[in-house]
């Protein structure tokens, strides 16, 4: 037996470290406003208009918004994720989705929520996203 046929027939072999998942899309993922009126519609307006810092593209198209909740009184709670935990980008992308959502006129608080679960992944961008980032020279 040559090594090449070794190559052919071993097992693939896995990171004891990395927690593997399958590319199934998450269900009411993405998120993306869809329906909303009012102060919330006025919200996802805002949201959308805040771009990932490292391409032009939205956070809402990007995936990275899990879910806006507005009460009453002008609280809001936006659940978002990152494309991954090390993201140097972090604090900046923070700072501009609560800024745009304190613009929004009737919003009179906003609590970021950080979330990982479920993962981001790329099943998560919108259509148009994937369109802003063929625009932009990458394709998924």
């Amino acid at each position: 037996m040559s090594s090449d046929d070794v190559r052919e027939t071993a097992e693939p072999q896995y990171c004891g470290y990395t927690d593997y998942r399958d590319g199934e899309r998450v269900p009411d993922l993405p998120a993306t406003g869809e329906g909303a009126r009012g102060l919330e519609r006025d919200v996802w307006d805002a949201l959308y208009s805040v771009e990932d810092p490292e391409m032009p593209i939205s956070v809402v198209d990007l995936g990275l918004i899990y879910g806006v909740d507005v009460d009453e009184h002008g609280r809001v709670i936006v659940e978002m994720t990152l494309t991954y935990t090390g993201c140097p980008a972090r604090e900046m992308l923070q700072d501009d989705l609560r800024e745009a959502v304190l613009d929004v006129d009737g919003v009179e608080s906003v609590d970021l929520q950080l979330v990982w679960n479920p993962p981001w992944s790329v099943e998560m961008v919108t259509e148009q996203g994937r369109d802003d980032l063929r625009e932009f020279g990458l394709s998924i």
